[in-house]
């Protein structure tokens, strides 16, 4: 049997012309680039994902409690969010590294630089919060809206979406259930958040009671990371979450 790495298939082309109507659109150059950034982080990245909930029915009850007393100071998720990730990358630390390009070695950071991914018009940019673990979550919410703007409007440059160790990608706001994110290279792992949901439960008495979750999707590079701590860095955000008074 040969040694040699099996070629991929050539990409099929085909005149579209021929089976009905077409419009020919060229990718802009923001989308043709973050294509590529994603063919090569989903080919040279082994991705595991793990899904689990967050009971945030308490913790919702008291951000909308404290959003009523407080409506010039409104608390959303996503800064929330990033404090949490900077709590699981210290008690987890094999989630802050990064590896050389030969996978031969490994970084260990005793940084927290938290990336969160922007739907821009012209594809999808990922700005970096830095230093999110000498910030407050009111620091990080204003980085979030200034940054958010920047890559709407004249873009980001490369200093903005550099450094990260975590990035978090919420489509909550939009729907879902579920999905596998791609992880953000040289970054081991990436968190995936969609939309909330209740369901009954039982209770300690057995008795159903309806509760708010939401659904965490770990994508992880298991080069450097097993399931077992997966599914634990999942566990502790959630507990996490669960416990966190404003």
């Amino acid at each position: 049997m040969s040694n040699k790495t099996q070629q991929s298939m050539p990409w099929p082309e085909e005149d579209f012309s021929r089976y009905g109507e077409v419009e020919e659109k060229k990718l802009g150059n923001v989308q043709q680039y973050v294509g590529k950034v994603m063919h090569r982080n989903w080919t040279s990245i082994p991705h595991v994902t793990h899904n689990d909930d967050a009971d945030i029915t308490d913790f919702e009850q008291r951000r909308k409690a404290y959003n009523a007393a407080n409506p010039d100071k409104k608390k959303t998720l996503l800064p929330v969010l990033m404090k949490a990730s900077v709590a699981m990358l210290k008690e987890f630390p094999q989630f802050n590294v990064s590896l050389s390009a030969d996978g031969a070695t490994m970084f260990q950071k005793h940084y927290y630089h938290i990336g969160f991914a922007v739907d821009v018009p012209g594809g999808l940019l990922v700005p970096v919060v830095k230093d999110c673990d000498k910030k407050s979550v009111d620091d990080i919410a204003e980085e979030i809206v200034a940054l958010s703007e920047k890559a709407r409007g004249k873009g980001l440059p490369m200093n903005d979406m550099s450094g990260g160790c975590f990035t978090l990608s919420s489509l909550g706001h939009i729907g879902g259930t579920s999905f596998s994110p791609i992880i953000n290279a040289p970054e081991v792992a990436i968190m995936g958040i969609t939309r909330a949901a209740s369901r009954f439960v039982p209770d300690a008495e057995g008795k159903p009671v309806l509760r708010q979750f939401l659904p965490l999707s770990l994508s992880y590079d298991h080069r450097v990371i097993n399931g077992a701590d997966a599914a634990r860095f999942t566990r502790a955000m959630a507990d996490w979450l669960q416990a966190y008074t404003f």
